[in-house]
């Protein structure tokens, strides 16, 4: 029963991610109608209808899928290997790391942000990002590790003082900015799918698919984790090992969506939160359940920065964050309950 309950779950958010997705590739400045995608996509649409689905808004919906479900499988590894549901990438400070990485590379003169440059400077940023949000991640957990192990409480406490220390620093970093170089970091920092195109599709598919499964692989572990370190150590279970390992995957997907889309906080709170009331607890259906569930919020919110206030755009993490900030103060206020 549980198994065909899971099966239609699904079959459904699915569906819904692939109707949202179409809907995203419609509306616009350029309006195309659903049969027109249709036609477009199996080769019969106008060449201004082509030029606009795939050099615009679909490699910027793949993108926007991608980061969420990087995100909120992310978050669902977070969650239980802290045992703190309010745990997620940009609370912590793997995502701030990534971001103070990327104004340190902007404030050196060194970023191409709106240039067309070559495929091999397009990932120069990404990179550039990925590697601020390992840096970030080691330093938590080494200033966490003590007595030659990571407690969950210790654990979360270092990356909220470390995300608090982190985001100072970007502003002491940005007050010294140029007004051009200022605006591009606030961009990035506040999340924005501005400028996404195939390479970055290519760079963040494969990855995301990657520890998406190795994540997958290891459900049956943070299953046992959620129950505690001791009954898990109990059961088997090398848990430092395990969370380290469990770490890294969280850590890296956090870093592949940030160095792609800036700094989108609460997408990794929203997505695994909402599958526990879906699906229950078991990783093996929280997972894909939550990734879908980001990946609507993502591309539905970023349909709506690019056309309720155009022509200006607003940042999708601000969209996100005006969404995630009554849900963060609703879960602290039944906490404290």
């Amino acid at each position: 029963m549980m198994k065909r309950k899971a099966k239609w779950t699904y079959v459904i958010l699915y569906s819904l991610l692939v109707l949202v997705c179409f809907w995203s590739m419609s509306v616009g400045k350029f309006y195309i109608s659903i049969p027109d995608i249709v036609k477009t996509l199996l080769g019969y649409g106008t060449r201004i209808q082509a030029t606009v689905i795939y050099a615009i808004r679909l490699p910027r919906i793949l993108v926007a899928a991608f980061v969420g479900m990087a995100l909120s499988t992310s978050g669902c590894i977070l969650q239980t290997v802290t045992r703190n549901e309010l745990a997620e990438p940009g609370i912590i400070g793997i995502n701030a790391g990534s971001a103070l990485a990327v104004v340190l590379l902007i404030a050196s003169g060194g970023a191409f942000y709106y240039e067309k440059v070559s495929s091999a400077a397009i990932f120069f940023m990404p990179f550039v990002s990925i590697v601020g949000a390992l840096a970030a991640g080691l330093l938590i957990y080494g200033l966490a590790y003590k007595k030659k192990k990571v407690t969950p409480v210790r654990l979360i406490l270092t990356g909220i003082g470390v995300n608090a220390g982190i985001n100072a620093i970007i502003t002491v970093y940005q007050l010294n900015m140029s007004k051009g170089d200022y605006n591009q970091a606030l961009t990035w920092i506040n999340g924005s799918l501005w400028g996404t195109n195939w390479s970055y599709v290519y760079f963040l598919a494969p990855l995301t698919l990657l520890f998406l499964f190795l994540s997958l692989y290891k459900s049956r572990i943070l299953d046992v984790l959620a129950l505690g370190d001791e009954l898990a150590a109990g059961l088997g279970v090398c848990v430092e090992r395990e969370r380290r390992i469990l770490l890294v995957y969280a850590v890296c997907l956090a870093a592949v969506a940030t160095s792609v889309a800036g700094n989108i906080s609460f997408l990794g709170l929203l997505g695994p939160h909402i599958a526990k009331k879906i699906c229950g607890l078991v990783h093996s259906r929280q997972i894909p359940v939550a990734a879908g569930i980001s990946a609507i919020i993502i591309v539905a919110s970023d349909m709506a920065s690019r056309n309720l206030f155009s022509p200006l755009e607003l940042p999708v993490g601000i969209a996100i964050s005006i969404l995630g900030v009554p849900y963060f103060i609703y879960l602290i206020m039944r906490v404290k309950e």
